[in-house]
């Protein structure tokens, strides 16, 4: 994998790593809050996806290995964040990405398309993704974010500790839970704070979209709940709904081997190497533990809360 460093407009320098096929169809990862490009190390590093995809990945402000300031207009402005993700794409040379975004990504995303249109992308996979805030979306888990904005470290981190457990219906291995740990940890509360004071975001532009998306969820995500996700599939045009059974916010790490494949399948329809679907409806293949669901417009799995 190779690390390179891209200047955002505003003169921070964001931490972004590209790994893959040289040759291969794009597509872009963005993590979501208090996260890291390490939130996509089991599809960074699948050989199968690795042959096939070029991959970039990058640290969001704040996040990571990128610039952290404490100022809170860095973080508070859409604009930062669309520039960020237009940067990236130009510093990687990415022609026609796809984006797969997770969680707080979903926000990211909106405000990329909101300030540089979705005629440069070729698709968006949405993972458990922020696309509008509701508070009768937030799951239990959420609520960890608060005390993660304290500037008690032992609270931050215990706070930080159950938060990220709240990330998984099923749980990561210890080691792995402890380099998530770590990369959450990086984050600084005032950072967070800002991050999470931001101006909700009213999901006005996914009725706008005019390119393939597909919209994933686990069924058992305490952070973020599915309504979110079934809301999201039913005013996006002709876009695509997969609902993990048995799986928690990150179905990227807890059912790797479908969430890899689905999102390969994915990637090559948005980039026309495959014939677009012709029928309503198409039914994914589930590995064990999980079961799903795909739908195009307004079919969707269930009825999002109010």
């Amino acid at each position: 994998m190779r690390s390179f460093q891209v200047t955002a407009p505003d003169g921070l320098t964001l931490a972004a790593y590209d790994c893959g096929n040289p040759k291969g169809r794009e597509i872009l990862f963005i993590h979501g809050f208090n996260q890291a490009y390490l939130s996509w190390a089991r599809q960074l590093d699948d050989p199968a996806l690795c042959r096939e995809f070029r991959m970039v990945a990058f640290d969001l402000r704040g996040h990571g290995a990128s610039d952290k300031p404490f100022e809170p207009e860095r973080y508070s402005e859409d604009r930062r964040w669309a520039d960020d993700v237009a940067a990236v794409i130009a510093a990687a040379g990415l022609k026609r990405p796809v984006l797969a975004a997770w969680s707080y990504g979903g926000r990211v995303v909106t405000d990329y398309v909101r300030h540089h249109g979705f005629g440069g992308l070729a698709g968006i996979n949405l993972v458990a993704a922020s696309t509008k805030d509701d508070p009768a979306y937030a799951g239990p888990g959420l609520a960890h974010t608060v005390g993660m904005m304290q500037d008690d470290l032992a609270v931050s981190i215990a706070e930080t500790r159950a938060f990220v457990r709240a990330c998984f219906a099923l749980q990561p291995t210890e080691e792995d839970f402890e380099t998530m740990l770590g990369f959450n940890m990086v984050v600084p509360p005032r950072v967070r704070k800002a991050v999470r004071n931001r101006q909700p975001n009213p999901g006005d532009l996914l009725p706008t979209l005019r390119l393939p998306v597909l919209v994933t969820h686990g069924a058992d995500d305490s952070v973020s709940l599915a309504a979110r996700s079934h809301f999201a599939a039913g005013v996006i045009p002709g876009a695509e709904l997969s609902i993990y059974e048995g799986i928690g916010h990150a179905p990227f790490w807890e059912d790797t081997p479908r969430f890899n494949r689905e999102l390969a399948d994915f990637a090559r329809r948005a980039h026309g190497a495959a014939q677009p679907k012709t029928t309503k409806q198409r039914a994914v293949s589930a590995p064990r533990r999980a079961s799903s669901s795909a739908s195009r417009g307004r079919r969707r799995t269930g009825s999002p809360s109010a």
